[in-house]
């Protein structure tokens, strides 16, 4: 039976609506208001359309607690949330400026720390991550083509295994970095080929992919934070072109722009002058930042 048979069963739900929005009136900060106003019809009419049981809703407290409990400075339970829901993509494609010839975004992830260590240009960010090693290298410029100098390029990626250096025991820093860019927009850089792995899946983000069916799987891809003065701070991947996984993101993460074939070498001279013993790998590619409409 639906609340539209029980007319009064419906008044009756209407009424907590009602009594939850008009509490938040009186808010001094309008966005707030806003914001809560929205959340609270959204939240109170997804209860009627599934006819929420007050088992099901005890379930999600405790999956929400557990997703508090096993986050901590390593590990970001809640944006996993956010990222398997698609919200964090979504989030993204809001905010995302239509800036014509801009590198497209896609979701920063759980992995980013603010304390790399710094590199220079054409340094290896690898120090000790397992993998191919991978020379990467382009520019960085404004949507009008204009070299953007001194821009901070943050990258960091998983390992040959597919894990981050904060998945790991210790405090080492490995496969991550940042660096500037030179006067003409250059940046360069040495690091291991990523490889696909899975999102972190031994919580309760994990329980709710296996109970829907779901893979934890992310193709293989190499993180970009590009922060310039006057211009957007652009969060990217560049994925690797033929992973398995491109059409099936845990994050739904993946954009068609980001997609790049890499080169293989075998042993031999690198752009840098350098001579790697073994195969190698590169990729170029250009970062292209969509101006900053509130500078």
């Amino acid at each position: 039976m639906t609340t539209t048979e029980h007319p009064l069963a419906a008044r009756r739900e209407e009424a907590v609506t009602e009594r939850v929005l008009a509490s938040f009136d009186q808010s001094p900060d309008p966005r707030l208001r806003e914001v809560m106003h929205s959340l609270v019809r959204h939240l109170h009419a997804f209860a009627r359309d599934v006819r929420l049981s007050e088992a099901e809703w005890g379930t999600a407290i405790e999956f929400l607690t557990r997703a508090g409990h096993i986050t901590d400075e390593r590990r970001q339970e809640f944006i996993l949330l956010s990222d398997v829901l698609g919200l964090s993509m979504l989030t993204v494609a809001i905010n995302e400026q239509d800036a014509q010839g801009a590198t497209e975004a896609t979701v920063f992830g759980p992995f980013f720390v603010d304390d790399a260590p710094e590199a220079p240009l054409g340094g290896n960010l690898a120090r000790g991550a397992t993998g191919t090693p991978f020379y990467v290298s382009g520019r960085v410029r404004s949507v009008d083509g204009t070299p953007i100098d001194g821009a901070r390029v943050d990258v960091w990626g998983a390992d040959d295994d597919g894990y981050y250096d904060v998945q790991y025991d210790g405090d080492r820093s490995a496969g991550r970095g940042w660096l500037r860019t030179d006067p003409d927009g250059g940046y360069r850089f040495w690091t291991v080929l990523p490889a696909p792995y899975p999102i972190p899946h031994d919580g309760p983000v994990g329980d709710l992919l296996a109970a829907a069916g779901r893979g934890p799987m992310r193709p293989a891809h190499l993180h970009f934070k590009v922060a310039a003065p006057g211009h957007r701070t652009l969060i990217t991947h560049i994925f690797v072109a033929g992973d398995p996984y491109l059409d099936r993101d845990a994050v739904f993460g993946v954009k068609d722009s980001l997609v790049v074939e890499p080169a293989h070498h075998p042993a031999g001279p690198a752009p840098d002058g350098t001579h790697p013993r073994g195969d190698w790998t590169s990729m170029t590619f250009d970062l292209v930042l969509a101006p900053d409409d509130h500078h």
